[in-house]
């Protein structure tokens, strides 16, 4: 994100009236160790609900204790509106200049929604200072003392200010939690009008927080410098080179690894094809089981699909048949299924395979499968069986 974000802090606390005493009864588990413990608390009226929202997590014992004390309500200072300014009226940003005319050097850019501090009014022009900036904006380009626009600027966080915090999906003490807030924890505000609680998203949660157990702050999108644009840029350049760098030595070590297999599969040593049976022809084919599935492909080793691998295991034995599953269907002979053997073409509807015995067939399958070995070769309707030997 452009820019540097500060903050206004306005801590939400509760009104003192009265100190009631209240027991937490404490409840132990089957389990012996998950438990709630009891305690004495004093708490001013009207931050009930916030005392029972906070729990405190004993690594030794495993254990929730409800928090002691209440802290005395910290009262926040006004914010003065009247020398604050926003940008309007700019599509992505306004430069910030040395001096109060158009000619002067650039030393900094107040971005959508940028909030400065006026210094001095000038005919047509203000001085400003925000962020690391001081310098120059044309007043065309500055809506100073609109507090709704200013607020409507930021954006709105609520700290967590106690050891944990209970998430919870309603804004009641009954509600369920959603899920547990550490010391420090930052949630974005999405509803304060809810007496007691605020509503907030954190991560991918949604809920109330008791509002006597956070601070509410207001975080706003200041200008950013010459300098700190700069070094913004080159940070950017640098993580794209980074990613150009990493994407290209992943394609090369893909290519490598593709490459390695290829040779290892050219390189292997496969038993020539004897005889002139059947059984010959699974003993020839079985061995290139692993390899690749190609589409429009006739390699026993880099990749065949399925009725090239047929073609090419038989063109071993001195056998011409066609690169196709329709056209297979009327060589050699057919036989039916109850005389099928080893050797056998069968024939589905677009995809053929050789039957090894024993109900199974070996095939060039798919992409993610290559040629492989089905144990079950009435798996899809067969069309037909065909022999050659």
């Amino acid at each position: 994100m452009k820019g540097y974000k500060l903050t206004a802090g306005l801590l939400v606390a509760a009104t003192l009236i009265t100190s009631i005493p209240v027991d937490f009864l404490a409840s132990k588990s089957a389990a012996g160790n998950n438990y709630i413990t009891g305690t004495s608390v004093s708490f001013s009226a009207g931050a009930t609900a916030a005392i029972n929202e906070t729990v405190v997590l004993n690594n030794t014992n495993n254990y929730y204790a409800g928090v002691e004390e209440n802290d005395a309500p910290v009262v926040a200072d006004a914010v003065d509106y009247s020398n604050m300014g926003v940008a309007t009226n700019i599509s992505e940003f306004v430069n910030i200049r040395e001096e109060a005319n158009t000619d002067a050097d650039v030393v900094g850019k107040l971005y959508v929604n940028g909030v400065v501090t006026v210094l001095e009014t000038l005919d047509g022009w203000y001085k400003i200072e925000s962020g690391n900036v001081i310098g120059y904006i044309s007043a065309d380009y500055l809506l100073v003392g609109d507090q709704a626009a200013i607020e409507e600027a930021g954006e709105r966080i609520a700290k967590v200010t106690t050891d944990t915090l209970r998430l919870r999906k309603e804004a009641s003490e009954d509600a369920a939690v959603a899920t547990l807030l550490n010391i420090g924890n930052k949630a974005t505000v999405l509803d304060e009008t809810t007496e007691g609680w605020v509503k907030v998203k954190y991560k991918s949660y949604e809920g109330y927080v008791a509002a006597d157990y956070v601070s509410v702050e207001t975080v706003y999108e200041y200008a950013e410098s010459k300098e700190e644009e700069e070094a913004r840029l080159a940070e950017e350049r640098r993580q794209q080179q980074a990613a150009q760098q990493a994407a290209q030595q992943a394609a090369q070590q893909q290519a490598a690894a593709s490459q390695s297999q290829s040779t290892q599969q050219s390189t292997q040593s496969y038993n020539p094809p004897s005889g002139g049976s059947g059984q010959s022809v699974v003993d020839y084919a079985v061995q290139f089981v692993g390899n690749p599935y190609v589409w429009g492909g006739e390699s026993l080793t880099n990749g065949a699909d399925c009725s090239g691998f047929v073609k090419s295991v038989y063109a071993a034995f001195g056998v011409s048949l066609p690169h196709s599953s329709r056209g297979l269907r009327s060589v050699g002979y057919g036989v039916d299924a109850s005389q099928v053997q080893p050797g056998d073409i069968i024939c589905y509807s677009g995809h053929v395979a050789i039957y090894i015995g024993n109900g199974a067939i070996v095939h060039a399958s798919n992409r993610s499968d290559g040629i492989k070995i089905t144990y079950n070769w009435q798996y899809k309707t067969v069309l037909a069986i065909r022999r050659i030997f």
